[in-house]
């Protein structure tokens, strides 16, 4: 999966390094594989500094949904499992468990023992004592999503669990108004002992060991810390990760410094046999202690040029996705710019497992329903969106149509599969809207309701001048078809938290995945996790039975043929516009090594070095 050939063409299924071969003019070595040591007398810190470029909500996992503060605590947190960070594909492995889960033959019982001797960081919650992790702490911080009061967004993920009598205890709380009984003992989520956890479901789960991998939201939380925080939890987020938050400027500055209660942690990783490029970097790195990096710095920059620019000008040693609107002077062609090259930049570029869409609200009064004129609103809005423009113009090139809600190198995921979801084709909708009475009742130009009251579609969106871009091209192909478009700007955790109470109309955001199995891009659609995961709000009882039936399955041809069946349910209703899967690259400078976009997880940062000795005085 990984290719070192500089002009090689890029495989849309695979990754590809770029900026890998020596500079002819220059003589820099492979970036990341080998540099010149520190000499001995070096003792500068090691700070990694990049920029988000969507500001981050808090720090509390039982709180988060969004891709920007979960790559926060994914560095803070550790889950009983991660990914391992070299190969690929994907492959699950023991983080705080001493082992892979014992399983039961019916997939329904999982006991997992926990490695002794792992301590959370210091904190006054502790009273000046270490506090070692133990089996409850996971019982505890897994019931916080299912208390009423920390209206986790994530709670419809883990209530499909069905984990024995955890819904019961949430239930009880909602009904008698009562709080969450954490002492009541749950069935289906017990410490057995001091390290050993037991999970029982109520139906199989054959692949619930990737829901343990995610250490960003099911990491490991004492009760001490928020006992003693309550409220201001997500600025202390105490965990037992590589590193510990050391400041926090909300929406401007995250830094973290190594956590010096980490346990040792050796460097070791199993990249394929055919993985040049991972075979030199687990060569260079393997048994040396995590993390490499002794401090990282994130700051907010949410405008591109801004942020691409602190990249250029060496204020940031790392840029995590190129913005689309400057791909082609970093890289023209698909091909590393001669004068980055020369610099010893380094580019990585990967079709990423994520899909673009665009929300319409099922329970909103104009856009929202399930009678044929809603339908065929929604289907014309997606009939008349130039997804090809918005790939070419808007993103330059940097995607490729999405059919359906499953990702790339997801199960699921069919490359060959074919919708309408791509389809441009503005006489169709046009004709969608004139046959279920949207029509322009009053001549001034805009369509108006069946019943003569005004259409207005009102869509949340963003500041920044590239999403600025998209809505313009958006608006033009609106206007063609006779749609009036009126654009509500705000902050992007603004508009998460408007469509998350059901207030949106329309709003576009992207969804990625955390892991290998595609099921999890479907709970998009899955009544349940209406307000969660399913921004929509869409119900619909026979996708509902697809889903549910497609838990208990081992992967293969039956599994596949209900993925199927759910994306025809899907475009059938319309309850979403897919858009694109992106294609994103980053880039580092020469003195940052090592570095590989990890799948499916969002922990890099300590298998990244920054080699002090490379950077220019």
């Amino acid at each position: 999966m990984s290719s070192i050939d500089l002009d090689a063409p890029v495989n849309p299924g695979r990754r590809t390094a770029l900026g890998m071969a020596a500079a002819a003019a220059g003589g820099l070595l492979a970036p990341g594989l080998a540099s010149a040591a520190p000499s001995a007398g070096d003792v500068s810190p090691k700070v990694l500094r990049y920029a988000f470029r969507v500001a981050e909500t808090g720090f509390d996992p039982a709180k988060l949904s969004d891709l920007y503060s979960r790559i926060i605590t994914a560095h803070l947190f550790e889950g009983l499992y991660g990914y391992d960070y070299l190969a690929e594909p994907a492959k699950i492995k023991p983080l705080t468990a001493a082992a892979l889960p014992e399983v039961s033959a019916d997939f329904r019982v999982f006991t997992v023992k926990l490695k002794p001797g792992i301590f959370f960081t210091d904190d006054e919650a502790f009273g000046g004592k270490p506090r070692e992790l133990v089996a409850q702490d996971y019982v505890y911080s897994i019931k916080r999503f299912a208390d009423p009061a920390n209206k986790s967004p994530a709670w419809g993920e883990l209530e499909e669990l069905r984990l024995v009598g955890l819904a019961e205890v949430r239930e009880e709380a909602l009904s008698k108004r009562t709080p969450f009984d954490y002492e009541r003992e749950v069935a289906g989520l017990r410490a057995l002992d001091r390290y050993t956890i037991r999970f029982e479901v109520r139906e199989p789960q054959p692949r619930l060991v990737e829901f343990l991998a995610q250490g960003d939201l099911y990491g490991a939380l004492a009760r001490e810390v928020v006992e003693r925080y309550g409220d201001q939890i997500p600025a202390h987020p105490v965990g037992t990760g590589p590193f510990k938050l050391v400041q926090w400027r909300r929406s401007s500055l995250v830094a973290l410094e190594r956590n010096p209660q980490y346990r040792e942690v050796l460097y070791d990783a199993e990249p394929a046999a055919d993985d040049a490029e991972g075979q030199a970097m687990l060569a260079k790195y393997k048994g040396r202690r995590l993390p490499l990096v002794d401090r990282v710095e994130v700051s907010i920059i949410e405008e591109n040029q801004p942020r691409w620019l602190s990249f250029l000008n060496q204020q940031h040693d790392f840029i995590e996705r190129v913005p689309e609107e400057f791909i082609n002077i970093a890289m023209p062609g698909g091909k590393l710019a001669a004068n980055l090259k020369h610099q010893g930049i380094q580019g990585y570029r990967t079709l990423y497992w994520d899909v673009v869409v665009t929300l319409y609200n099922m329970e909103h009064p104009v856009i929202g329903g399930y009678t044929p004129d809603k339908v065929a609103l929604r289907r014309a809005i997606n009939l008349g969106t130039n997804i090809q423009r918005e790939i070419s113009l808007g993103r330059r090139g940097q995607a490729i149509p999405a059919q359906a809600m499953e990702v790339p190198h997801t199960t699921g995921y069919d490359p060959k599969f074919k919708t309408e979801m791509s389809d441009f084709d503005p006489g169709r909708a046009r004709a969608l809207l004139d046959l279920y009475g949207y029509l322009d009742k009053d001549g001034d130009g805009w369509r108006e309701m069946p019943d003569g009251s005004p259409l207005v579609l009102v869509k949340n969106t963003q500041p920044d001048q590239f999403t600025r871009g998209l809505e313009e091209i958006w608006q033009r192909d609106m206007q063609a078809i006779g749609l009036k478009v009126d654009l509500r700007i705000a902050k992007w955790p603004e508009n998460l938290r408007t469509a998350q109470a059901g207030k949106a109309m329309i709003w576009d955001v992207a969804s990625s995945s955390s892991q290998p199995d595609g099921q999890g891009a479907l709970g998009r659609l899955y009544g349940p996790m209406s307000g969660g995961a399913n921004l929509a709000r869409f119900k619909n009882k026979q996708f509902d039975a697809i889903y549910d039936k497609m838990k208990a399955l081992p992967d293969g041809p039956e599994r596949l043929a209900l993925f199927q069946e759910a994306k025809r349910i899907a475009v059938a209703y319309a309850p979403y516009k897919n858009h694109v899967h992106r294609y994103v690259t980053d880039m580092a400078h020469p003195w940052v090594q090592g570095y590989r976009r990890p799948v499916f997880h969002n922990d890099f940062w300590h298998y990244v070095d920054v080699d002090n000795s490379l950077k220019k005085a």
